[in-house]
């Protein structure tokens, strides 16, 4: 039971840290097309996972696609939704299952259902760690999105 309060802990924090980025992407005074493309393929790659983890065929969702900031409001809303829901509804002993997937080259892969959801919830942290960087470079201040911020 524990491994499975901890992964939805880091899924709230996923939710919390990519709010986060958004607001300051939207607020910033002029567009960061590099950091917005990040921001895009993070959203786009929980929701390659997401599918994934249904069942359903994920090798022709984008993953890099830029969309603007408004699109990427949906798409939070949406991921957060589907993780949510997911993960209230999986069970310890579900988090062992193999899923089966193709990457977007058609590869076959198969990983853990706790594999998966570790992987989607480090995989936005490092991405957000970049988007930070470009922020940073662009004289901007970077958004605080650690984990143990988001646990105080």
């Amino acid at each position: 039971m524990f491994l499975l309060e901890t992964l939805q802990s880091m899924f709230k924090h996923l939710h919390w840290a990519n709010q986060r980025i958004l607001e300051t992407l939207q607020n910033a005074a002029q567009e960061n097309k590099q950091a917005n493309k990040l921001f895009s393929h993070i959203l786009h790659a929980e929701n390659v996972w997401f599918t994934r983890l249904k069942g359903i065929d994920s090798s022709q969702l984008p993953i890099w696609e830029e969309d603007s900031l408004d699109k990427c409001v949906e798409m939070v809303k949406q991921n957060n939704h589907n993780f949510t829901g997911l993960l209230s509804n999986l069970s310890a002993d579900k988090l062992e299952q193999q899923v089966f997937y193709k990457n977007s080259k058609g590869t076959e892969f198969h990983n853990t259902i706790r594999e998966i959801l570790t992987h989607v919830a480090l995989h936005g942290q490092y991405h957000r760690g970049q988007i930070n960087q470009l922020l940073r470079i662009a004289d901007l201040e970077p958004i605080n999105v650690d984990f143990i911020t988001f646990k105080r």
